[in-house]
């Protein structure tokens, strides 16, 4: 039996890596997906790989840093289908992992709208339609980088731990409104996050206290199986799991 059939979910990001794939299992388990990522070509990849299956999906690009483009986004998903079941907010940036003393106005700011603001503004529009309804389910994907200090820089850090506080506060004070929602922290997963970081400009201070720390690090992990975890929390296999971050990093963070 297909565990998403008939659903509608929104899932940011979703041109490459986890976000993609989450995407496609949604379709593959009877879902209509509204494929957003800020890059046109991918967004039409996505939504290509989805039909070519068979499967049911509509792009649409979005700069999750504006926040009329991220409401426009939910407006968009009832427009066309008719309705919003799950919105995932996967989409992100990472920040060359600069400690506080060097973190420049620019990267604050990026960091900040992209993996705080824009989570922010789709979970406000979706709540005002899910409330209307008496049911909906939101899944944002965190960090392990949420949870600790010392795996990330300041602005991705700070940017994780604050959308952990989001999907808590939003889990408990909607839990008697039909809402639930829960985060993922992944670890290290193969992905094109790595595009949004400089290597060559990572500071020393990072270099002696951040990068020892990957070598605990058992493996990294693939999308698929973070697109995994999703598919869980967003199906009704997880209809008792609210307001919970859970950690899919291989063990890493257990030490």
């Amino acid at each position: 039996m297909l565990k998403l059939k008939d659903k509608v979910a929104i899932v940011t990001g979703a041109g490459a890596g986890i976000g993609k794939a989450i995407a496609q299992i949604f379709a593959e388990q009877g879902s209509k997906v509204i494929v957003s990522d800020i890059n046109p070509e991918r967004v039409q990849d996505t939504v290509n790989a989805i039909r070519v299956l068979g499967n049911e999906a509509t792009g649409i690009v979005t700069n999750m840093a504006v926040k009329e483009q991220v409401e426009e986004l939910i407006t968009y998903s009832i427009d066309t289908y008719g309705s919003l079941d799950v919105l995932v907010n996967n989409a992100g940036v990472m920040d060359n992992f600069q400690p506080v003393g060097e973190v420049d106005d620019n990267t604050w700011n990026r960091v900040m709208s992209v993996n705080v603001d824009g989570p922010f503004y789709a979970m406000r529009k979706a709540i005002q339609y899910f409330l209307k309804r008496g049911t909906g389910n939101i899944i944002n994907i965190c960090s392990i980088g949420g949870l600790k200090g010392g795996v990330a820089g300041a602005a991705y850090t700070t940017s994780k731990h604050a959308l952990v506080g989001l999907t808590k506060s939003a889990g408990y004070l909607y839990a008697q409104s039909g809402i639930r929602c829960n985060g993922i922290a992944p670890g290290a997963v193969e992905t094109r996050i790595v595009e949004t970081i400089d290597m060559t400009h990572i500071p020393p201070l990072a270099q002696n206290r951040i990068m020892p720390g990957m070598v605990l690090n058992p493996r990294s992990g693939q999308p698929e199986e973070i697109a995994q975890v999703a598919l869980f929390l967003a199906s009704e296999d997880s209809g008792f799991v609210n307001g919970h971050i859970l950690v899919a990093d291989g063990g890493w963070s257990v030490y």
